[in-house]
């Protein structure tokens, strides 16, 4: 029997929509607002959710106490008070859109589970904005 088990974690970070080949025209055209080159910042609500079966032993398809140290390592000590363009090096090259930085946040934290375990992110922008990614 598979159950999912899902940890919440808030992180708020800056950064700028815009690509550097594109002119400031073509970059305020497609990204608006968001290629604000003094950049700008969100309170980010992450959602770490983990598929798996149940452990007979304990219970647990994972201990909880575990996966949020992982998620402080892995994200919020990464990202949490950053300028994502400027500090995260994954975004050197990489437009950090939700998208974008889901995919980055996988990345970091598939490593640090049992293959037996599905991983899934969900990382909300705003309250009404947010993006899901399973690799």
């Amino acid at each position: 029997m598979k159950v999912t088990v899902s940890r919440k974690a808030h992180f708020n970070a800056a950064h700028r929509l815009y690509r550097k080949d594109w002119s400031e025209d073509q970059n305020k055209t497609v990204f608006g607002k968001c290629a604000n080159p003094y950049y700008h910042g969100h309170n980010y609500e992450l959602i770490v959710h983990i598929t798996g079966e149940i452990d007979p032993q304990t219970g647990y398809v994972m201990d909880m106490k575990i996966l949020k140290e992982i998620i402080k390592a892995e994200v919020e000590d990464k990202m949490d008070h950053k300028n994502l363009n400027e500090e995260v090096a994954e975004f050197e090259n990489l437009i950090p859109t939700a998208e974008n930085m889901a995919v980055v946040i996988y990345n970091w934290l598939k490593p640090h589970f049992d293959s037996a375990l599905a991983l899934k992110i969900t990382l909300y922008e705003t309250p009404r904005n947010y993006v899901t990614f399973s690799g």
